[in-house]
């Protein structure tokens, strides 16, 4: 078996299309050690996966990806050996979930006022269950059902993403306030996908506010932007992480990537244990 993580992964507890114990056995078929799980503002799918984790061999970092806002856009912080079974922290993602809900509704407000036929009940029955996390994705899926757009990139570049025609930023969090969450929990906060954001002077604020590592191997993050991430982890003792963001299958094809595709060492799964440990002393 290779020793090797895929340290950034999502469910049908967010905006995945597989669910938890889904993920564990692609991790396992793809030879992996270890697997984080790392949904939206949620810690939902966890238990689960740890139980089919237990079975398959393969161990399950509880993770979360806390949506955040700087300078007019979403910022995303991972955080990982967080206390997903403490009542104390779920309560604080339901908060930003609440966020979550009030971003879907101006951005279906948008898109209706742009002339498209969308509805937000008709996204939500996209999602079973009385936990509703959902995300762009599922607005993507309606837009194509629609026939508004053929893929969900489209739907994105068009509409969805960073200076989309329908692209709303409600107040949220700062991602200052996502290090300090995870950090006080008891966990472990890297930036994700920095290369996404166009704005590494942010980056580097985020680094010396107390970022424990940063999402060098991303499937969003050029060559050079890995270099330089990779050179910026090491120059101020960072973990170096990475993962696939993989979300499951849109249609035919992996979204973001495939599980397993972007890994990391299992040791840098350790140095992350060691760290969390720390912080609950």
């Amino acid at each position: 078996m290779q020793q090797n993580a895929d340290l950034h992964t999502h469910t049908t507890a967010s905006d995945g299309t597989c669910d938890p114990k889904e993920n564990v056995r692609i991790a396992m078929e793809a030879g992996l050690a270890a697997l984080a799980i790392t949904d939206h503002d949620t810690v939902a799918g966890i238990a689960e996966a740890k139980e089919a984790g237990a079975v398959l061999g393969i161990e399950v970092i509880p993770g979360v990806e806390i949506s955040s806002v700087a300078r007019g856009q979403d910022i995303h912080v991972l955080g990982f050996f967080v206390p997903y079974e403490d009542a104390s922290f779920q309560e604080k993602l339901v908060g930003l979930r609440e966020t979550r809900h009030e971003r879907n509704k101006l951005l279906i407000n948008k898109l209706q006022e742009l002339g498209i036929a969308i509805k937000l009940e008709d996204v939500y029955k996209r999602k079973q269950g009385t936990d509703k996390n959902i995300g762009r994705p599922h607005i993507a899926e309606e837009l194509m059902e629609l026939g508004v757009v053929n893929s969900i990139e489209e739907a994105f570049d068009k509409y969805l993403g960073k200076g989309g025609a329908a692209y709303v930023n409600p107040p949220r969090i700062t991602p200052q306030e996502a290090i300090t969450l995870i950090r006080e929990a008891g966990g472990v906060a890297v930036l994700a996908h920095p290369g996404l954001y166009d704005d590494d002077e942010l980056v580097k604020e985020l680094i010396e506010f107390g970022l424990d590592g940063i999402e060098v191997f991303h499937p969003d993050n050029s060559q050079n932007q890995r270099e330089v991430y990779r050179k910026w982890a090491e120059e101020f003792d960072l973990l170096v992480t990475g993962g696939s963001d993989f979300h499951g299958w849109r249609g035919e094809e992996p979204f973001h990537a495939m599980l397993g595709s972007h890994t990391v060492h299992a040791d840098v799964v350790d140095s992350m244990r060691e760290i969390a440990n720390r912080r609950r002393k």
